[in-house]
């Protein structure tokens, strides 16, 4: 029998930064929501696609001069995933097909398996920072494919794609004609010596449906507030746009007290408030780097950024550990620490992690895990 030990829970957080309360949003960003509730002024039916003002400071705020945005490129929607939603399904009809990274967040899948518009995966490669395999994914296009995919920076590798990487993936997108998708939940979140680039900064001529949202930045998913950016300089996406538009009325908009905040959120944080936000997230990136490395049998591959450590499993140096999934259940029954298999994300033979629990959990956790594998090692 082993010994009761307090449950130490990655899987739950989901990618939720406020799970242990170590996390906590500005209390700028709190008082927006006060002021906006106490307003009196959003209590009713907002317009599906977004209160004005919302759609206008998200605009001001990710405009560039070589991607220009305003209020009538906004679609705001519920959380980042209701934008996920939106664009496979304005982009993509049944019988269609998308291409979606592998390894990849689960509800890109889920999202057109449920229209019935077949996934095609592209291959990332871990061996240089989970790059896109650019051979692969061209292999896959045919003339059903409707779109392409990317999530930078990702859950779950937690890599950030460098300019000439992501102008490789649009001269695919050029070549083919094809619009893209181009998920940056997790945008400026990147660690020391890494620059984020918003995809549709790189090119004038592909059309990129650019999401969004308040939930991991500003450390709120539980406010589901996300967007759609519509990025089209040449008017290919006229049809799209109004598609956009008709699908908002779904759910006749996101909650407008919080869209009704956003200008004030936007405005008013402090300047060092991110800076700050991913200087303790890598903090605790490295400290799961750092002592899961000296674990046989596991090999780390660097985070760049976002919320998460994706680790290979050598399963031949472990004499009864039989896939992924196995390690996570019996590490779950053996040491109380639960974490994600690589199947979640169709890639098996690999764990990831969530960096958002507090140090001392994440230190216990690491020696835990190193017993874990010290015990099943051949």
């Amino acid at each position: 029998m082993y010994a009761q030990k307090q449950c130490i829970k990655w899987v739950k957080s989901v990618g939720d930064p406020t799970v242990f309360g170590n996390f906590k949003t500005h209390p700028v960003v709190v008082e927006a929501v006060e002021e906006a509730v106490r307003s009196f002024s959003f209590n009713g039916y907002p317009p599906s696609v977004g209160v004005a003002q919302a759609r206008e400071a998200v605009a001001s705020k990710y405009s560039h001069p070589d991607a220009p945005l305003v209020a009538d490129d906004v679609i705001m929607a519920s959380g980042c995933s209701g934008a996920v939603e939106m664009a496979i399904s304005v982009l993509c009809n049944e019988g269609q097909n998308i291409l979606l990274p592998r390894p990849g967040f689960c509800l890109y899948n889920t999202v057109a398996g449920s229209r019935n518009i077949e996934t095609r995966l592209y291959n990332l490669l871990s061996e240089s920072n989970w790059e896109v395999d650019i051979e692969h994914m061209e292999s896959l296009i045919d003339n059903k494919t409707a779109a392409v995919l990317i999530n930078n920076p990702s859950n779950p590798c937690g890599s950030n794609f460098t300019k000439s990487h992501l102008r490789a993936i649009l001269g695919v997108c050029e070549k083919y004609k094809i619009p893209l998708i181009s998920d940056e939940i997790y945008a400026d979140m990147v660690f020391s010596g890494q620059v984020f680039t918003p995809t549709a900064t790189l090119t004038s001529t592909v059309p990129i449906l650019t999401l969004g949202g308040l939930a991991k930045q500003w450390l709120i998913p539980g406010w589901r507030i996300g967007w759609i950016l519509i990025n089209d300089r040449h008017g290919a996406f006229a049809q799209v746009r109004q598609g956009l538009f008709a699908l908002s009325t779904l759910i006749n908009g996101p909650c407008a007290p919080i869209q009704a905040a956003i200008p004030k959120i936007f405005n008013n944080v402090p300047s060092t408030y991110l800076p700050a936000l991913n200087k303790q997230l890598e903090a605790h990136a490295r400290v799961l780097e750092i002592e899961l490395s000296k674990v046989p049998g596991l090999r780390v591959i660097s985070p760049q950024g976002a919320m998460y450590v994706m680790v290979k499993l050598d399963l031949s140096a472990f004499a009864d550990i039989t896939d992924d999934a196995d390690f996570c259940r019996k590490l779950k029954w053996e040491e109380s620490v639960e974490i994600l298999p690589g199947e979640c994300f169709a890639y098996p033979g690999t764990v990831r992690l969530v960096i958002t629990p507090p140090k001392d959990k994440l230190y216990a956790a690491t020696e835990r895990i190193s017993a874990f594998c010290a015990r099943h090692h051949i």
